[in-house]
Order: C-alpha cells, then structure tokens, then sequence
C-alpha cells in the first residue's frame, strides 16, 4: 500500500549544508590565512579491459590522486611569495643547481571544512605533498586593483578522508 508522508518528513529541516567559504588550509611554513582557494581532493581509475569471446569487462585499474590547486594572497608582510620560494628551494636551489632528497620537500598538509560554529566537520589528510608548478602572476600597470596571488600545483601521495 502507498505511504503518505507528512510535511515534517518533507521539508529539509534538519538539513545544514557544508559552504565554500567556512575551511581551512593547513600547509607547513606557510601562514593559513595568506591561502585564498583550495580544491577537495579528486581522483581517478585506470581501466583495465578483459576481453573474452565477443565481449568485453572492464575492472578498476590502479588509482591515482589528481593534482591539487591553491591559490595565495601576497601581501607585502608576511610575504606569501617567500613563504612558497622556501618551499620550492627544499625541491630545488637554484643558486647551487642542487636537488632536495623528498624527505626534505614532501610535507604533510591538512584540508579542514568547518561548520557555523567553527567545528571541523570534514578533515582530509593529505600525505606526501610536493609542489609541482608555482606561478606568481602577472603585473600590469594599468591594473589598479587587483590583489597578486601565487597559485600552486600540488601532487600527493595519498589522501585519507578521516570523516
């Protein structure tokens, strides 16, 4: 027999979304509050083909995490571009043409969303971050207004969403 629901079943009462703007950053040596944007982790499957007779089935193949984008205010003081140029001179110095061990530039980071009250309610861990590319930005003369950013490219290891 068909159930009739009430009104207090069908409105989303209960309901609070998580927002784009309530979360946090954590990455070592760099300040929390200089990072602007961030993306959640995503990721992909290889596929692998199984080809019997006529037909074919596809499995999962190996998994692999999609690169990470953040982006970051440069103000005068703290400086955001020195904060990612000490990052970057552990990957590589290039005064001395010397390489850093991955030991040295790999860090863990943190990516926190908040509820309204400021409780973490979703927590990624991220293992093994790299920088893969950083861009400073372009200047303009006739540009009065905007703010210089630093955007990075991040790889990682591996993520664990902890809840």
């Amino acid at each position: 027999m068909a159930e009739t629901l009430s009104v207090n079943d069908l409105l989303p009462n209960k309901f609070e979304p998580k927002r784009k703007f309530r979360w946090v950053f954590a990455i070592e040596g760099i300040d929390a509050f200089l990072i602007k944007t961030a993306a959640r982790p995503g990721f992909s499957f290889a596929e692998t083909q199984v080809k019997f007779i006529n037909s074919i089935r596809y499995l999962a193949g190996r998994m692999t995490f999609d690169e990470i984008s953040v982006s970051l205010h440069d103000p005068i003081a703290p400086s955001g571009a020195q904060q990612v140029m000490e990052w970057i001179r552990t990957h590589y110095e290039s005064v001395s043409g010397r390489a850093g061990y991955a030991d040295f530039y790999k860090r863990d980071c943190q990516l926190k969303l908040l509820d309204p009250v400021g409780t973490v309610v979703e927590l990624w861990d991220l293992k093994g971050c790299w920088l893969k590319s950083a861009k400073y930005g372009d200047l303009a003369y006739d540009d009065e207004g905007t703010i210089l950013e630093v955007a990075l490219s991040m790889r990682f290891d591996n993520c664990v969403l902890q809840y």
